[in-house]
């Protein structure tokens, strides 16, 4: 079956509210009882406003995990692959994504991005660009500079550990495993110029700071798990 690609096919933002709260719900009793998801507070989520979910990104599970660390409501980009599927496609919808398509730049799905902070929402966004591997995070994608400096949103940097034990990429059958979150300081969006515009420069340098920030939390999470393991 194929699905219309991303710069077609216009994905609901408008999420129910009834629809959402159930499978919010939903996702903390699987977080809480499948996997014992701990969140480790070193900053907060901004309660209001604009705000950037920028977490690091080694299992499929990620996406779940990360809604554990505010109540509001949450919108993320997924892989445009997903809406092949007509039921996953809805079950999409319902909670706040809207497809990406990954092998290019996707105006559409970074304009949808852009709507979601401007209406002053919450988005998750993986500065990966995908699902990683190994204990290093590398070069990181220029997204989440690029939109904060455009909608003022802060941007807060989640290290996670034990997700790549859970469902690490290529599988399919998620194992019992505990996963520990840390949420770091929000990062402040770059100040505007004179004429309103936020310089390449800037954006550059709020990259390498969302990098140095998220590899420290990732270590951080991941001795945590460490530490668990050991007792």
């Amino acid at each position: 079956m194929s699905v219309d690609p991303p710069q077609i096919r216009s994905a609901r933002l408008g999420v129910s509210n009834r629809l959402y709260r159930f499978l919010r719900w939903l996702a903390h009793v699987v977080n809480r009882v499948s996997w014992r998801v701990t969140v480790e507070y070193e900053g907060t989520v901004p309660e209001e406003g604009p705000v950037i979910l920028a977490p690091v990104h080694r299992s499929f599970i990620d996406f779940f995990v990360v809604s554990e660390v505010t109540r509001r409501k949450i919108f993320y980009m997924a892989k445009d692959s997903l809406w092949e599927s007509r039921r996953l496609g809805a079950l999409l919808d319902a909670v706040g994504a809207f497809p990406v398509h990954r092998q290019g730049a996707d105006r559409l799905a970074m304009d949808r991005a852009q709507a979601v902070l401007e209406r002053g929402d919450v988005l998750i966004l993986f500065p990966e660009g995908t699902r990683r591997t190994g204990a290093l995070v590398e070069d990181l994608h220029e997204g989440a500079a690029f939109l904060a400096a455009r909608t003022g949103a802060a941007i807060v940097p989640i290290g996670i550990g034990g997700s790549a034990r859970v469902m690490p990429k290529g599988s399919r059958i998620p194992r019992p495993v505990r996963v520990r979150l840390v949420v770091g300081e929000p990062i402040d969006a770059p100040e505007r110029s004179e004429r309103g515009r936020v310089p390449r420069s800037q954006v550059h340098a709020l990259t390498g700071t969302l990098h140095e920030e998220l590899q420290r939390l990732f270590d951080v999470a991941q001795a945590r798990m460490l530490e668990r393991r050991g007792r």
